[in-house]
């Protein structure tokens, strides 16, 4: 396959292509019409420069997601290699044999922008990113279940195709067991992202009690009681997601008499626990995007300083807060503010031991701090 489309940049980017930064605006470029969805361009300079070669998306903000700066020639070939990069890495870097859930390409910072791809056991789960995106990995299902790229796939799922059909497999996390519903649950069925996250807050569990709100399907609840928790309290509003964390708990033999499971907003159930003046060692907090736009910033920083507060009123003296955020939008060291803030309103002090992101198949590139969505702040409460 060659490239046959120039679009020509109006504004001044090829340092940034240089450094890596794999996305182009569309009001970055001289305007083009008719260019299909997917088709392989080259972005030039206004001398005319071949700077990068990708793939066009006539839909959204970003119209080309860039591959390389090495003209691309054979996409098959260039996809099959990278996947096969992507795999080797994470075979590098993490225990396949007690984690069998994973990130297997993440996007922009595997080369390959513009899609995920979940492994649970042998089933991946692929997102895209815009028409674009699902237009020239159209060939991805048939590479993902070849034999030469590295892992044996029986079934590939489309998630934006899917629809609400079930779709259950059961996988481990560091030799925990989940039941992942891949066709319904949200990001393909489990958080990958918090794997790292939950193995910390495990290992500090034991012997204490544990409030994981915004809890889905128990990650961090059952991680903390396979470790030997007191108790655990898992607070989410969506009913089948806390049917799915009893099902974590039976599956992994655990005592449910020492899990609490509750499906209620999680503001209103801290509310109605700061009356009654009832705290935990670890208080795990882990909402949804707040910020999915910079347009709701401002409601975001809101909630964002309401839940800290809320949450810092319900730690233990001298207990721990874990909060994470995962909204791009918010800043590592704003998001740290406001954790700082929120428990400064609620007449406590927090403490920062420590501010990690995502694990290991969830990778960053220094020239794309976009990718850098994810913050888990861990510190004490005083």
């Amino acid at each position: 396959m060659t490239t046959r489309v120039v679009l020509t940049l109006k504004k001044e980017l090829s340092r940034a292509l240089r450094q890596g930064h794999p996305w182009v605006y569309r009001e970055a470029l001289v305007h083009r019409q008719g260019i299909a969805p997917g088709a392989l361009v080259t972005v030039a300079d206004r001398r005319k420069r071949e700077l990068a070669w990708g793939y066009f998306d006539p839909t959204g903000p970003i119209a080309v997601r860039v591959l390389d700066l090495a003209p691309v020639t054979d996409a098959p070939a260039l996809l099959r290699r990278r996947l096969r990069e992507a795999l080797a890495m994470r075979r590098a870097r993490m225990d396949l044999t007690t984690t069998t859930a994973f990130r297997w390409v993440h996007g922009e910072a595997d080369r390959l922008p513009g899609i995920h791809v979940d492994l649970y056991a042998d089933v991946a789960v692929v997102r895209h990113d815009g028409a674009g995106s699902r237009a020239f990995y159209a060939a991805l299902p048939d590479l993902l279940c070849e034999r030469g790229v590295g892992w044996r796939v029986r079934k590939v799922i489309d998630r934006e195709a899917r629809g609400d059909q079930a779709e259950e497999v059961e996988v481990l996390e560091h030799g925990v067991r989940f039941i992942a519903d891949l066709g319904r649950g949200q990001k393909g069925g489990l958080f990958l992202d918090q794997r790292e996250n939950r193995l910390i807050i495990a290992k500090r569990a034991t012997g204490k009690t544990l409030l994981n709100l915004f809890g889905y399907t128990g990650g961090f609840s059952v991680h903390a009681a396979r470790a030997g928790a007191a108790r655990t309290d898992t607070v989410d509003s969506a009913r089948p997601a806390i049917a799915a964390a009893r099902r974590n708990f039976v599956c992994n033999g655990l005592d449910l008499d020492r899990a609490g499971l509750h499906a209620e907003d999680v503001f209103g159930f801290l509310e109605k626990a700061v009356g009654r003046g009832q705290s935990w060692d670890i208080v795990v907090s882990d909402p949804p995007s707040f910020a999915p736009s910079k347009n709701s910033l401002a409601a975001a920083r809101r909630s964002y300083l309401r839940l800290h507060r809320l949450a810092s009123l319900v730690v233990a003296r001298n207990g721990i807060l874990a909060a994470a955020s995962c909204s791009s939008h918010i800043a590592r060291a704003e998001f740290l503010s406001m954790v700082k803030t929120g428990a400064e309103l609620a007449g406590r002090r927090f403490v920062l031991e420590s501010c990690t992101g995502a694990g290991a198949d969830h990778p960053t590139l220094p020239a794309f701090p976009e990718g850098d969505y994810l913050k888990f702040a861990l510190g004490w409460v005083e």
